[in-house]
C-alpha cells in the first residue's frame, strides 16, 4: 500500500466557494486554496504528498538553511527531496545574509523547486539566535535587502512566510507586507501571532485582514485553523486568498478532505474510523521507511504514530511500548496489532 493509493476522488464537482478555487501564484496554478504550512521535522516529502492526497492544494517544504556548507548533509538532502510530488513544488529557505539567501534560492530552483518561500516566521530559539526566521522582523532594512536579493536571483515566484512582528506592541506586518509586494513577492502567508507569542494565546486575524486590504498580492492566513468550521471563519474574518494549516494536520492529514467537504456541502464529515486510520497510518509508515531507511525511518515515524493514536483507548501504554521498538518491522507490527485491536 502507498500514499498514492489513498487518494480519494471527489464525490461531486466542487462548489464555487472561493477557497476551493484555483489560485495563481506568480503564473503557477495551485489547485485549491487549502495549504500545508511548512513545519520543521514534519512536512517532509511523504507528509506533503499525504496531505495532498487528502485534498491540500499546496504544501511548502521544511525550512532549508541558506548555507552551502550544509547542502550535502543528509538532513538537507532529505528536506530538498521533491521526488513524486504534485506540482507546483515549493522550497522554503531561511537565512540572514542576502547573498547566501539568493544563492540558496538558485540552488533550490536547480534542484527542482518551482516556488521559493522565504522563512521570516520561525520562532525557534536556535533559528532566531542566528537572526533568521522571525528575528528578522526586528530589522526592516535587512528584510528589504533579503526580499530584493531573493526575488532578483531567480526567474520563479518567491513567496514569504512571516508573523505579525517580533514582539507585541511593535507589530510591523503592514510595513513588511507592503515592502514584500514592492519587492515582487508573489504571495505572503501570515501567522497571526508575534514571535513573542510563540504558539500561545489566540491568533489575531484582524491584522491579517488589514494586510489583505492594503496589498494586492495573495494573502494566506495561518494560525489556529484546526477544523473545517474554523477555516470558514478565518476566511470570513480576514477575506484571505487562502488558508494554511500546520499543527492541526499532525496526526490528521485528512483535515483537508474535511474542509473541502464542509465548504462544498455545508456538512461535517464523520471522523475516520480506527480501521480507516489504520490504513492511513500503515501506508504513511511504509513511505517513511522507504524514504529514510531503517534507522531514521523508525525514529522519525515515532512522532507521527503518537499523533495518530492520540485519543484511542490505552494509547499511552501503547506508545511507551512502541518507542522501544528499534526496527521498522517491529514498529510496523506493533502499530498494526494495536490498531487492529481497536477496529
Amino acid at each position: 500500500m502507498s500514499i498514492d493509493s489513498l487518494i480519494l476522488p471527489s464525490s461531486s464537482t466542487l462548489s464555487d466557494h472561493p477557497l476551493l478555487q484555483p489560485l495563481n501564484i506568480g503564473g503557477l496554478t495551485i489547485e485549491n486554496r487549502l495549504m500545508v504550512a511548512p513545519m520543521a521535522g514534519v512536512t517532509d516529502n511523504p507528509f506533503r504528498r499525504l496531505c495532498k492526497s487528502f485534498g491540500a492544494g499546496h504544501a511548502v517544504s521544511e525550512m532549508i538553511i541558506a548555507d552551502t556548507a550544509l547542502y550535502a548533509r543528509k538532513k538537507s538532502l532529505y528536506r530538498a527531496n521533491f521526488d513524486n510530488e504534485i506540482a507546483p513544488i515549493s522550497a522554503q529557505i531561511a537565512g540572514a545574509e542576502p547573498d547566501k539567501l539568493a544563492e540558496a534560492a538558485r540552488y533550490q530552483i536547480d534542484n527542482g523547486a518551482q516556488i521559493i518561500d522565504i522563512n521570516m516566521g520561525c520562532p525557534a530559539k536556535k533559528v532566531c539566535r542566528k537572526l533568521a526566521g522571525s528575528a528578522l522582523l526586528q530589522d526592516e532594512d535587512l528584510v528589504a535587502r533579503l526580499l530584493d536579493a531573493t526575488v532578483n536571483a531567480v526567474d520563479a515566484p518567491v513567496t514569504l512566510k512571516t508573523r505579525l512582528g517580533f514582539e507585541n506592541g511593535r507589530e510591523n506586518i503592514l510595513r513588511v507586507a507592503k515592502r514584500a509586494e514592492q519587492a515582487g513577492i508573489a504571495a505572503v502567508a501570515i501567522h497571526g501571532r508575534t514571535r513573542e507569542d510563540m504558539y500561545t494565546g489566540n491568533a489575531r486575524y484582524e491584522l491579517i485582514r488589514e494586510v489583505k486590504e492594503s496589498i494586492s498580492i495573495p494573502v494566506i492566513a495561518n494560525g489556529d485553523i484546526d477544523s473545517a468550521q474554523k477555516a470558514q471563519h478565518v476566511y470570513e474574518m480576514t477575506g484571505c486568498d487562502a488558508v494554511m494549516i500546520g499543527r492541526a494536520a499532525q496526526g490528521q492529514p485528512w483535515i483537508f478532505r474535511d474542509i473541502e467537504h464542509f465548504l462544498r456541502t455545508g456538512e461535517r464529515l464523520e471522523a475516520p474510523s480506527v480501521s480507516e486510520i489504520k490504513e492511513i497510518v500503515l501506508a504513511h509508515l511504509q513511505e517513511l521507511y522507504d524514504f529514510y531507511g531503517e534507522y531514521s525511518g523508525c525514529r522519525i515515524a515515532r512522532k507521527h504514530i503518537a499523533w495518530y493514536t492520540t485519543g484511542i483507548p490505552n494509547s499511552n501504554a501503547f506508545r511507551q511500548a512502541m518507542y522501544g521498538e528499534e526496527s521498522t518491522a517491529g514498529q510496523f507490527k506493533v502499530v498494526e496489532t494495536f490498531l487492529q485491536a481497536h477496529e
